[in-house]
Parts: structure tokens; C-alpha cells; sequence
């Protein structure tokens, strides 16, 4: 038998910029009511993959059980966990929070489930076939933790290709060295203008700078070890022992990624590809997801009713 290997799916955010009371990851997109977590479900599975396990809130549950669960449930092996504001250390339970601590926190929940090598990714992103085939490729050749350190791996777009045409879009723009990451820079609000890639200088400074379009980047989909978990376990109590009274701080994966990186704990096989993403930061990208669908079915790439 060979190595198992699970798909991990973000979709606890909160999905405000979608507009209020819309799940964005739950709004169909595709011919026949897919939605945009179907297209890399079947992506996964076609690449290799055995299992989906959904990162959720709670009080979407029951959605996620009326779009997902018996559908996507016949198709491939599935599973729950839930990401909550008050998953913390007995030390930390009574610091008030009002959404979640992000995405390193998400994968965190995971713990006890995913007991297998995993890739992670977004629930508001497709990312192609290569990236998944990719990831599972790596997953079950890879020796993830040989030499005392941990080995993970992550596709990197070229930053062009996973542009929004409606508003901005926040990316990890890399840099590597002989085919592993060195470093990962969140980067924010980037977006064409004037036949130029711009972004921000930093979060809460909007004056502009040009980022070259040509850059390597994160669309947090990682291929990671299973004890990678328990790592985001000591890494969250050494987040929270800095940050917890910051009503704002994020515990995010390519923050935790890089710093393991830099302190030789861990290195992340940088692997290209040329597929185009397509997703949907905002309830203006659904005309642009639609329309990248229409045009996967018409290349051959999805059938017309994906589980038929």
C-alpha cells in the first residue's frame, strides 16, 4: 500500500469582503452548481490524494453539510475540524477575540485528524492540476524528515498569473536559492496598473511600489509533513506568549514556514508552475471564476458536470 496522503481545506475565514451573510466558499460557480472548492477536490483526487478534511466554523456547519457532505462525501473520504477563537492554551482562554488567529491556527485544529503527509490550501482558490500533482508527487517520494529537519514543499505561481481582475489580492512573493525558499514576503495590495504590477509597501501604508510580475509566489498551498502539526502547536503558545493582547495578530503559515527556515529547522522545496489561478476575493470576482470555468470545460481540462 502506498503512503496516504490528505488534502487539507481552509474555509473558516469569515469571508467579509464577499459581502454580508454570503459564504463565498459555498456560492456556485460552476455549470451545474459546482462550487469553487469542487474544482480543486477533483484536481486532488485526479493528483492522488485520499482524503479532504474541511477547517470550518461551527456555525457553518450545517451549509457545509447541505453543499458538501453527501456530495463530495461519495466522492472521496471526508472530515471536519473546526477552527475556534477560544482553541488556546489554558495560559491564554481568557483573552477575548473576535475572529480567528489564522491560518497557522487553522491547520493547528487539525491535530488528532490529519495523521498523515498533507497539503494545505485555501477554500476560495483554484490553483491547477500541475500544483496538486506536484504536492502529491512530493508527499509520497519525499523523506519529510530526514537529517533532523523537516522537509516541506510549495508550488510557486508566477505572480502574473494569479492576479484578480476586479480590486487587489495579497501574495507571498518568494525568493530561492537553488530550488528551495529562503524567504516568503507578504505582500498587499497588488494589482495591474498602468501595464505595471503595484502593490503596497506595507499593510497599513497604501503608497505604492512595482513588484516584478515575473516573481515567484505563495498562494498558501503547502505540502507538509504530518508533524508539522504538532510544530504549529509550539509555535501558536510562542505566538500568543508575544501577541495575544493584539486584538489584530495573526498566527499565519508562511510567517511560521519562513522563521523555521531562517533558523535552519526546516527548508521548502520551491516547485514552478505555470498554471493560472483563478478564485474569489470579492463577490465581483464570481463573473471572472465563472468565466475561467466556461473555459476549462471548453480546453478539455473539467467535464461539463464535474461529478457525474
Amino acid at each position: 500500500m502506498g503512503v496516504k496522503t490528505t488534502l487539507v481545506i481552509m474555509a473558516a475565514g469569515l469571508g467579509t469582503r464577499y459581502g454580508e451573510g454570503r459564504i463565498k466558499q459555498l456560492d456556485p460557480i460552476g455549470p451545474n452548481g459546482e462550487i469553487i472548492m469542487d474544482y480543486s477536490i477533483y484536481d486532488a483526487k485526479a493528483a492522488g490524494f485520499d482524503k479532504v478534511v474541511f477547517i470550518i466554523r461551527k456555525d457553518i456547519k450545517q451549509a457545509f453539510d447541505d453543499m458538501i457532505g453527501k456530495r463530495i462525501g461519495a466522492q472521496i473520504e471526508t472530515d471536519y475540524v473546526y477552527q475556534q477563537t477560544n482553541d488556546v492554551p489554558e495560559a491564554y482562554k481568557n483573552v477575548e477575540r473576535a475572529k480567528p488567529w489564522g491560518t497557522g491556527h487553522a491547520v493547528f485544529a487539525c491535530r488528532g485528524v490529519v495523521k498523515e503527509p498533507f497539503a494545505v490550501i485555501n477554500a476560495d482558490d483554484v490553483y491547477g492540476r500541475k500544483a496538486f500533482e506536484a504536492m502529491h508527487e512530493f508527499l509520497v517520494s519525499a523523506d519529510l524528515d530526514s537529517d533532523g529537519k523537516m522537509h516541506l514543499a510549495m508550488p510557486g505561481f508566477i505572480l502574473e498569473n494569479t492576479l484578480s481582475r476586479e480590486g487587489t489580492v495579497t501574495r507571498g512573493v518568494c525568493e530561492a536559492s537553488d530550488g528551495f525558499l529562503t524567504d516568503i514576503t507578504e505582500t498587499y495590495g497588488i494589482r495591474r496598473e498602468g501595464g505595471k504590477v503595484l502593490s503596497f509597501t506595507a499593510k497599513k501604508d497604501e503608497t505604492l511600489k512595482e513588484v516584478d510580475a515575473k516573481s515567484h509566489v505563495s498562494m498558501n498551498m503547502w505540502a507538509c509533513p504530518a508533524e508539522f502539526i504538532d510544530t504549529l502547536g509550539a509555535e501558536f503558545e510562542k505566538f500568543l506568549s508575544e501577541h495575544a493582547d493584539e486584538a489584530g495578530a495573526e498566527f499565519l503559515l508562511p510567517g511560521v514556514i519562513n522563521d523555521m527556515i531562517h533558523r535552519g529547522e526546516a527548508d521548502c522545496r520551491l516547485i514552478e508552475t505555470t498554471d493560472k489561478w483563478f478564485g474569489m476575493t470579492s463577490v465581483k470576482d464570481k463573473a471572472a471564476a465563472q468565466a475561467a470555468v466556461r473555459a476549462n470545460i471548453e480546453a478539455g481540462v473539467y467535464p461539463e458536470k464535474l461529478w457525474g
